[in-house]
This record gives C-alpha cells, structure tokens and sequence, in this order.
C-alpha cells in the first residue's frame, strides 16, 4: 500500500506521464469542451477533453498546424501556462480563448542576431538605470521650483548640486552604446534631462533676483554638441557669455 504523500501516475494516450486524479471515475468519462485555438492569421475550434493537460493540447494542436510541441507557448487569460497544467483547473472552459505563439529556441537564431539582440538588450537596460535616477532628480528639480517661484528662496549650493547631478546623467547617457528601441529610448531620456537642466536655469536666475520678472530676468542655457558621432561625444559646456539681455541657445538635436 502506498503512502499518503506518495503521488500515483499515469500514461496519457499522447505519451505525456502525469500526476493520476483521484477521482477515477471522473477520468473515465471527461468532459469534452471546445476552445477557441488563435495561431498567426489562423482561428479554429479544437474540441478536447477538460481534463487535458496543456502539454497534451500542445500535441493536438502540432498535428493542426505543424508546430513541433517544444516551440510552442500556450497563452491563456494573458499568461503563459505550463505544459503540466490541467486545463479545467486553470479555468479553461468551454469557447475559452487560447493563443499560440512560436518560441524561437537560441539554437534555431542565427549567432549574429543573438549577439545583436543581446547588444540592444543591454543598452536598453543601461538607459533604464539612468531613468530611474533621473526620476528621482526630477522630482527635487519640481520641489525647487515649486519653492523658488511661489517667492521664497533656497541656497544657491543646492542649486548647483542638482544641476551638476544632471549633468552627470548627461555623461551617463552619453556613455551607453545602444542600438534599435535603446537608442531612441536614450534619446528620449536626453532631451528630457536637458528639459531639466534648463528649468534649473531658470530656477536659478529666479532665485538670485526673485522680483524680476521674465522679460528682465538673464538666462543662460548651455550648448553641447550632438551624438552623432556615437558613444563619448559630449563635451564640457562652453562658459557663458557676457549679455544684458536674454540668452537663450537651443539644445541641438541628439541623433
């Protein structure tokens, strides 16, 4: 007699071993439902038992449309689901919805395109890091402004700290080399690292002559040269130049 813990199993008609149910009479007569099977541009009904697992509709489907089981990624309600998993256990019903999708393994990619999708990969998650900490001085940058334009000031020191921190994430930026979706990603992120420095600008001509008004108020925006040339291609800003009036530099465009 075996032991409570112990698990009994059984072979499918697929070939598949899984756990044995302890309701055996319910095996015996399972109930079959139909679901809504979506692959590529095809759409068909596949009639199988509820009891199923999913790696056992895996096999079904693979006579439907040639795809080897191995390759193939069950979704069900947005997740993919494991091949041991039993369909009436995880909610499947009769017309659910299932989604098919191909799941390219590493030895069928080509060794250039994974070394290029590992590239892209990286570089996306390097402009992610900087975004996070450009998060957190974006918020500063908003308290500061709030404080300096609704007429109170703050230390000139804490200005400048926060302006050389961006700046730092400028460099950071310009250090990451991405391609593809990271390099638009990093592109993005600089503009609006640069859309911070020069509120901070403003923020700092504000707070050295608060009873100025915008008309009167100096603000000096910096320049820097373009990425075109790729990874390292930021440069010191230039000092400012001596005005009276209002100067202001567009950025130019990171390409």
């Amino acid at each position: 007699m075996k032991g409570s813990n112990e698990a009994d199993w059984e072979m499918r008609p697929s070939g598949m071993l899984v756990q044995k149910r302890e309701d055996d009479s319910a095996s015996s007569n399972p109930t079959t439902i139909t679901i809504k099977v979506s692959y590529a541009s095809q759409d068909f009904d596949l009639p199988v038992p509820s009891e199923f697992t999913f790696g056992e509709v895996k096999s079904v489907i693979s006579q439907i449309i040639g795809l080897e089981p191995k390759v193939q990624k069950l979704l069900f309600r947005g997740k993919e689901k494991e091949d041991h998993e039993y369909l009436h256990l995880a909610g499947v019903k009769d017309n659910s919805k299932v989604l098919v999708m191909e799941e390219k393994t590493v030895e069928d990619k080509n060794p250039e395109e994974v070394k290029v999708t590992t590239e892209i990969s990286r570089g996306a998650e390097a402009v992610a890091e900087v975004r996070k900490e450009v998060d957190k001085l974006s918020e500063q940058v908003s308290a500061v402004q709030a404080v300096v334009f609704g007429g109170s000031n703050v230390e000139e020191k804490d200005i400048v700290c926060l302006t050389e921190m961006l700046m730092r994430q400028l460099l950071k930026l310009d250090g990451i080399d991405a391609e593809g979706e990271g390099k638009i990603q990093r592109k993005m992120e600089v503009r609006r690292v640069q859309s911070l420095v020069e509120t901070m600008d403003a923020v700092k001509a504000r707070n050295a002559n608060p009873f100025s008004n915008n008309s009167n108020a100096v603000s000096v925006t910096t320049q820097w040269e373009t990425f075109e040339s790729g990874v390292g291609s930021l440069n010191a800003p230039p000092p400012p130049r001596p005005s009276s009036t209002v100067v202001t530099e567009d950025w130019e465009q990171f390409e």
